[in-house]
């Protein structure tokens, strides 16, 4: 079991790109949670097979939607050190 960490530019923030990271998420059976950064970036951590995981990178590019465009994506991967249960929208805190 893998785990990632995402942080992700672009115009992501105020279109709704959590809740497109999320359904994803939950199609792809990925565990973890999603949230905005105060500086305009949304940070993702994701917890899955590793195979599972780079398909689910893929599909939160959002490639050919009319509204979310993101322009970066910084990756870093990790043992996982739980798979967790479910995937959360959280809120900065």
């Amino acid at each position: 079991m893998k785990e990632v960490h995402v942080r992700v530019s672009g115009r992501v923030q105020g279109v709704g790109y959590r809740y497109f990271v999320r359904d994803m998420a939950m199609s792809h059976g990925v565990t973890g949670w999603v949230r905005n950064e105060p500086d305009g970036t949304v940070s993702v951590s994701a917890v899955c097979d590793e195979a599972i995981l780079n398909d689910f990178l893929s599909a939160i590019r959002a490639k050919g939607d009319p509204v979310i465009r993101v322009t970066e994506m910084h990756t870093e991967w990790h043992e996982a050190a739980s798979h967790g249960k479910g995937f959360e929208i959280r809120r900065h805190v």
